[in-house]
C-alpha cells in the first residue's frame, strides 16, 4: 500500500472518532511538531535545457516540521521532507534521468482560532522556501533556490495534545542548469504539495 493510501485510510478511522474527543485551544508558548506524507504537483513547462523544453514529475516523500506559538494566534514554523525524487523529460528527447530536491521552508502561520477551544483548528501561512538540488543526471548541475511559499491547513483534535493534519503549500522555485560552469537551462517550477498526519502539541 503507498504512502498517501496508509494515511489516507489514518486519516478516514481517526476522523470518525473526532466528534467524541476533546477540544483544543492553541495557546501562546505551545510547541508542536509534525509528520507526515505528501504528494508534490510541479505542473508543467518547467523550463528548459538548451533548446529542449523540461517537464519535472510530480513526487512523494516523508515530511517533518517543528513550530511555536508567539501569541494564541501567531506562530512560526519550520518544515522540511526527504529528498523528493523527480523523474526529468524533455521534449523532444524524452526520458532525461531524475534530480532529488529538498525543500526548507520557514514560515509565519496565523491561527484564526488560536485561543478558543475546538476540535477543528484551521492556520495560513507565508514565508521563505529554500531548495536545494543533488543527485543530477551526470554533467549537469542544479543552483540552489530561495523563493516564497504559502500554505493552508487544519489540524483536527484527537485528544489534548494529538492532532491529525492536512494540508496545502504552493512555493516558488527557480534555478540555473549548469554544464562544464557554464549555465545551459533554467528549473522553473511551482510545486503544489498536498499533505497529511499527525501533529504532537506538548
Amino acid at each position: 500500500m503507498s504512502k498517501l493510501k496508509l494515511v489516507s485510510a489514518a486519516v478516514l478511522t481517526a476522523s470518525a472518532l473526532i466528534a467524541s474527543q476533546a477540544a483544543l485551544a492553541y495557546e501562546a508558548g505551545d510547541v508542536f511538531v509534525r509528520g507526515g506524507v505528501a504528494q508534490t504537483d510541479t505542473g508543467s513547462g518547467n523550463g528548459n535545457v538548451g533548446a529542449a523544453d523540461l517537464n519535472v514529475q510530480s513526487a512523494r516523500g516523508f515530511t517533518f516540521g517543528a513550530g511555536y506559538l508567539f501569541t494564541d494566534k501567531l506562530g512560526a514554523e519550520l518544515n522540511s521532507s526527504e529528498k523528493f525524487e523527480h523523474d526529468l523529460n524533455t521534449s523532444p528527447g524524452g526520458s532525461a534521468g531524475s534530480v532529488d530536491r529538498l525543500p526548507i521552508n520557514l514560515l509565519v502561520n496565523y491561527y484564526p482560532m488560536g485561543g478558543l477551544d475546538s476540535k477543528v483548528q484551521p492556520y495560513v501561512g507565508v514565508g521563505l522556501n529554500y531548495t536545494r538540488f543533488s543527485g543530477e543526471p551526470t554533467g549537469l548541475s542544479v543552483d540552489e533556490s530561495y523563493g516564497a511559499i504559502g500554505q493552508a491547513g487544519v489540524d483536527l483534535a484527537v485528544t489534548d495534545n494529538v492532532m491529525l493534519n492536512g494540508y496545502v503549500s504552493y512555493a516558488d522555485v527557480n534555478a540555473d542548469i549548469n554544464a562544464g560552469g557554464n549555465k545551459v537551462g533554467k528549473v522553473n517550477m511551482e510545486p503544489v504539495t498536498i499533505g497529511g498526519g499527525v501533529t504532537y502539541r506538548f
